[in-house]
């Protein structure tokens, strides 16, 4: 079973750290304009320490969003920064990297399963990845945010703690190996459970009935992570082996795939609590 040491590397603060206001100015150039480049573009702008100083992208239209700052669609027109911020899809990380024209420079990128090691060797490596789903036109609070940190380098790692504390998030050392498993399990508890509330809002919808009377349920579901292990919060028929429930459920669902999700998911949990069974 992976069980990752995480050491936390700052606390969570509601404003700017003194220490960061004499700390230098540091420069960022973001590549990518997509969500996530948004997203760290304007809280970098709320601070005292990290200037945004060039944004790229290669469609110039989603360039659009960056308007306080000078952008470029041409990679060789890419100023000189301390942090060289990638922020696009996995799959093109490594040619963004290999394509900077510089060398000996710091680049990191922002991606939840991604090796560091994609990145071009020719420059110092790093990742700066938050683990939170971003949504275009939303605003967050990077406070309520972890950053997960990597570097290969002691000081471009100091470097990435003072940027993770200037916009007030707290920061973790993880690896490569370990950010994976990550975002494997934020698959689990973000993607497949909002799957899950669209097939219970399918199944309301079929039935006349208000999926909002869920939200309570699914608020405390959550809440209860705050003082229960998930094995400990696991309530439902699954859990105390009512074959009759879970048969009379399966029965009134209308679509098989829905009965094939509910049939594996019963028989997992059954299983977790010596319910082979099931």
């Amino acid at each position: 079973m992976f069980t990752p040491h995480l050491e936390v590397i700052c606390s969570k603060v509601s404003k700017i750290p003194k220490c960061c206001y004499f700390c230098p100015m540091v420069t960022v150039v973001i590549l990518g304009a997509g969500n996530i480049a948004q997203h760290f573009y304007t809280v970098f702008q709320n601070t005292e320490s990290i200037q945004v100083v060039q944004v790229y992208n290669r469609s110039e239209k989603a360039l659009q969003y960056f308007n306080a700052v000078h952008t470029t669609t041409n990679l060789k027109d890419i100023v000189e920064a301390a942090v060289y911020i990638i922020a696009v899809a996995d799959d093109a990380i490594a040619s963004i990297s290999n394509k900077i024209p510089f060398t000996d420079r710091f680049v990191v990128h922002t991606s939840g399963s991604a090796s560091m090691h994609v990145l071009h060797k020719k420059n110092r490596r790093g990742v700066f990845y938050p683990l939170q789903t971003f949504t275009k036109g939303t605003q967050v609070d990077f406070a309520t945010i972890p950053l997960c940190l990597e570097a290969a380098d002691k000081t471009d790692f100091k470097l990435l703690h003072s940027m993770a504390a200037a916009i007030g998030s707290t920061s973790y050392r993880i690896s490569s190996e370990q950010r994976r498993a990550l975002h494997v399990s934020a698959v689990f508890v973000n993607n497949f459970s909002n799957h899950l509330y669209r097939i219970a809002h399918e199944i309301c919808e079929a039935n006349n009935v208000p999926f909002k009377i869920l939200n309570p349920l699914i608020q405390e579901t959550a809440n209860k992570l705050n003082t229960l292990t998930p094995y400990m919060a696991q309530t439902g028929p699954a859990k105390r082996g009512d074959e009759k429930t879970i048969n009379d459920h399966i029965a009134k669902l209308e679509k098989d795939i829905h009965k094939e999700i509910y049939t594996l998911l019963t028989q997992s949990i059954g299983k977790t609590y010596g319910r082979e069974e099931l």
